[in-house]
């Protein structure tokens, strides 16, 4: 279904916020058509915005990742790459690849039918509520003192398995991957971080597996700006992120998502 430039660039600035803030991406794309009236933008849009919010996370942690890469490469081959950020352990890739796993299975069999199922509003504010507490009560009484360099593979699936349930709307895929790495007592940022870094290769496989269906239904102006607007913002969001959770913590976010499923509930039922 084709949109206008306004709602692309809307949609797109929702897709943004939505992908690295723990609300829930998800769900704002499936309430945002639901509150104004405006017709399912479409499979093609969608993977737009995913494409979008890939380019965000790739410019935003670029170097970070040919760190991963050296890192990584140095382990194996017992070679010496210059790694200007150390705060990487020469593991962390393979730790990346083990908790994308269970999301891309998940992703695989249960995304479509999970979208398909949890689309009502009521169900959606359901969920914004009831994982924005679990966010609330674990950022509140976590250690927050283990970094990225003491992750482990047990670590990583825990977070892994996390993300798999983020297919349900309302849940939030760096909602769930970050609650995850509170819980196991990472610290906000460093949880934040990985929890990033984590979302590049899902974003990607997601988006690879549907490019062919976007570029068959043609590259129009409302899909280049929704892919630019959601790339703008994911980048800002992500900046944003890092620097508000190390002085505030994850609380506002809970009563955002309160609010929000307060007004969905009163809207569903004012109709």
């Amino acid at each position: 279904m084709e949109i206008n430039i306004f709602q692309s660039i809307f949609l797109g600035i929702i897709q943004g916020l939505g992908e690295f803030l723990p609300i829930s991406s998800t769900a704002h794309l499936i309430l945002a058509p639901w509150f104004f009236g405006w017709s399912d933008p479409g499979l093609a849009f969608d993977i737009a915005l995913h494409v979008g919010t890939l380019l965000a996370v790739v410019w935003f942690f670029w170097r970070d990742w040919l760190d991963i890469i050296k890192a990584a490469s140095n382990s194996v081959l017992h070679t010496k790459c210059e790694i200007k950020n150390n705060m990487y352990p020469a593991g962390l890739l393979w730790l990346l690849m083990v908790a994308s796993i269970p999301g891309a299975i998940f992703g695989l069999l249960f995304d479509s039918k999970i979208e398909s199922i949890f689309r009502s509003p009521l169900l959606i504010a359901f969920t914004l509520s009831a994982v924005g507490l679990v966010l609330l009560l674990i950022d509140k009484y976590a250690k927050h003192s283990k970094t990225i360099e003491k992750i482990s593979i047990k670590d990583a699936l825990i977070i892994g398995f996390s993300q798999a349930l983020a297919i349900v709307p309302g849940i939030s895929r760096s909602g769930a991957t970050m609650t995850a790495g509170l819980a196991l007592g990472i610290g906000r940022e460093q949880a934040a971080r990985f929890s990033f870094l984590l979302s590049a290769p899902i974003i990607f496989g997601a988006a690879a597996v549907k490019i062919p269906h976007l570029l068959s239904a043609g590259i129009t102006l409302p899909i280049i700006f929704g892919i630019l607007s959601s790339a703008v913002t994911g980048y800002l969001a992500i900046k944003f992120m890092l620097k508000f959770i190390q002085k505030v913590g994850y609380a506002p976010f809970f009563w955002y998502r309160i609010v929000l499923a307060a007004v969905v509930v009163g809207v569903y039922f004012a109709r």
